[in-house]
């Protein structure tokens, strides 16, 4: 499984980011981007994300 952003949801607060400990979530035209190969799968990001726009799939 991997962290997957939901852009219609983001708003681009860059908390994701701050959480990440894989560094794996980058911001991209002002919405959350999420390197697969780096995710770690920890859903860090998923339990932060205020617009609830982050998921595991």
């Amino acid at each position: 499984m991997t962290a997957k952003v939901d852009i219609d949801k983001c708003t681009g607060c860059e908390t994701c980011v701050d959480e990440c400990p894989a560094v794996a979530i980058t911001i991209e035209k002002e919405k959350a981007k999420v390197d697969k190969d780096l995710c770690v799968d920890c859903e860090s990001c998923v339990d932060v994300c205020p617009s609830e726009a982050i998921s595991m799939e």
